[in-house]
């Protein structure tokens, strides 16, 4: 579904304020850093419907947390998700993206990420999911997702799962404005791999709002002080998703979607939209 909205006109408090973070990438571009197109700055405006569609977002995770147990299938997880989503007067991002066929990606134990709800996938207990949530409400996205641990699981996966909570923590710290993208994949990377875990380097965070995946991606790995400048205004996701095993990974030939990894042994991942303030950075939806 395609969403067209009218050019914002901005206050001369805004457009000052905006010519000036313009006027300083262009000295970062002098240096020889790699910026952001201005088009990834957002307006006070963008970020505005932005957050409203984080509201429901994050309503979605909230009825998901107070509903999800074993015995229940992802496709009635997806049901909950579709059905809050439209009655909220808002649509699910994944459906029908690029023919994906749900509302949202439910990923149990070794699928990594895109994981496709289906009746015939029942909850059990000691199983671990990740539920990941997109949400377009007036032409604006947002997107976050959270691990749910299924009654009693075992301590390794536990361990896991509180890994890769902290690497999100982490990888949130680290982005600061007028900082880089490298900061925020060092930050996770050296703790995952510090408590003997993988980082997946196929699949990111990406750049958010006005479109489903915008640039920049976001990589969990990386070298502190480079890749993209980070710049108030911009929005993108922190999605670090950790292997409990190798960091290798495969496609499931069956539906081109489902992502697993390569040696069977389970993965989790938690998920921030991220803005880029003057002072820090805040999170919209988690």
């Amino acid at each position: 579904m395609k969403f067209f909205k009218q050019k914002e006109r901005l206050s001369p408090e805004e457009s000052e304020k905006r010519e000036a973070i313009f006027s300083k990438i262009k000295e970062y571009r002098a240096k020889g850093c790699r910026v952001p197109a201005h088009k990834l700055i957002k307006t006070e405006g963008q970020i505005a419907g932005i957050r409203r569609s984080a509201e429901v977002n994050t309503g979605v995770l909230d009825l998901v947390a107070s509903r999800i147990c074993a015995g229940m299938t992802t496709e009635e997880i997806d049901r909950l998700v579709y059905d809050y989503t439209v009655g909220h007067g808002a649509v699910p991002a994944p459906l029908h993206y690029e023919g994906f066929p749900k509302s949202v990606c439910t990923s149990v134990n070794e699928e990594v990420c895109h994981g496709i709800p289906s009746p015939k996938v029942v909850l059990r207990e000691g199983d671990i999911v990740n539920v990941d949530v997109s949400t377009i409400l007036d032409g604006y996205y947002s997107d976050a997702s959270r691990m749910f641990m299924i009654g009693k699981v075992s301590e390794e996966k536990r361990r896991l799962v509180e890994c890769a909570r902290k690497c999100l923590e982490l990888g949130f710290k680290a982005a600061r404005p007028w900082g880089f993208l490298g900061d925020i994949g060092a930050a996770v990377q050296e703790y995952a791999e510090g408590q003997g875990y993988s980082v997946v380097r196929e699949f990111g965070g990406h750049g958010v709002g006005l479109e489903f995946h915008e640039n920049p991606f976001v990589s969990h790995v990386g070298r502190r002080g480079t890749d993209m400048l980070l710049v108030p205004g911009m929005v993108f996701t922190i999605e670090p998703m950790i292997n409990m095993g190798t960091r290798k990974i495969y496609i499931d030939a069956a539906n081109n979607w489902t992502v697993l990894t390569d040696d069977g042994k389970p993965s989790a991942q938690w998920e921030y939209t991220v803005l880029i303030t003057e002072t820090g950075a805040e999170i919209i939806t988690g």
